[in-house]
């Protein structure tokens, strides 16, 4: 389909808009009418900006959208200049991430200001999936779910809180920010340990915190598994903590053949992903003549 007349009415949509813009802005304008046109022009650069969007034009609707927001905050429109600066985002995200997260940024700045922080949590998950998989800045993408998941908390949305934290313990531990990690899967974990639907969740936490344990000393994973037994008894008839306990046996024992083989035992029933498969890598080159792999 032939776009190229879609993209010509946006242009000449935003070309009317500006003209409404500056004439509601004169003297003359202002005194006849001058919000009304401000308000026409707002329509009108949205209205552009979904025919960019029809024409695959990213970055014009994008910018389309930011026009409309700045007229709507211009109009004290709060709540339409934070949706159009989300839809800015939206659109920005297939053409310009960085614009993306600007836009997103300024949406979030409103949503706080009214107390709209559920919202506001979404649209810094948003950005941090953006840092994530776009701008690739794992630091950047860790402080905005960090952000994210006070924001729910604050707002009692804990299983919502509790998936951005586990982000952020996932990411922590790739950095090799053990300490944070593990407070985060111990924090998780306990919480859900107690909730009836979310407890079988729970062994998996506790199992990411005893990896971390184990990458920082082999003596402090021990006595986390033992604590971890304690609290939640269920942890130790799973098969990952009959791992992690022929995991330490290997390892106090310095046998690199005996730890990949439980390794792969355990692989072949329940596939191990990549966040584990580093950790488990991670652990095996700390036994001494190791080749740093699981095979």
């Amino acid at each position: 389909m032939d776009n190229t007349g879609k993209e010509k009415e946006a242009m000449q949509l935003m070309a009317e808009a500006d003209k409404k813009v500056k004439s509601s802005g004169s003297f003359l304008g202002g005194m006849f009418g001058g919000n009304h046109k401000v308000e026409d022009a707002c329509e009108m650069y949205a209205r552009a900006a979904n025919m960019f969007k029809m024409a695959k034009n990213w970055s014009a609707a994008g910018s389309a959208f930011c026009q409309a927001a700045r007229l709507h905050m211009q109009m004290q429109n709060k709540l339409d200049s934070a949706t159009s600066f989300v839809d800015a985002g939206n659109a920005y995200k297939k053409a310009d991430p960085q614009e993306a997260i600007n836009c997103l940024n300024a949406a979030i700045d409103i949503y706080t200001d009214m107390g709209r922080f559920t919202i506001a949590a979404k649209h810094h998950m948003t950005i941090a999936e953006i840092y994530e998989s776009e701008l690739v800045d794992i630091e950047k993408a860790i402080a905005h779910y960090e952000q994210a998941a006070d924001y729910y908390k604050g707002e009692e949305s804990n299983s919502s809180a509790n998936k951005c934290l586990l982000k952020v313990g996932s990411y922590s531990a790739q950095l090799e920010l053990y300490p944070k990690a593990i407070e985060i899967f111990e924090q998780v974990a306990t919480s859900t340990m107690d909730n009836p639907l979310l407890k079988y969740n729970a062994k998996e936490y506790f199992w990411k915190g005893a990896l971390c344990h184990f990458i920082v000393d082999e003596l402090n994973a021990k006595l986390a598994i033992e604590k971890y037994e304690g609290m939640f008894p269920a942890f130790s008839d799973s098969r990952e903590c009959k791992l992690l306990k022929k995991l330490l046996e290997a390892h106090e024992e310095q046998n690199s053949e005996a730890f990949t083989e439980a390794v792969k035992e355990f692989d072949s029933i329940s596939r191990l992903d990549q966040w584990q498969t580093t950790m488990l890598l991670r652990i095996k080159k700390t036994i001494q003549g190791d080749s740093g792999d699981l095979k």
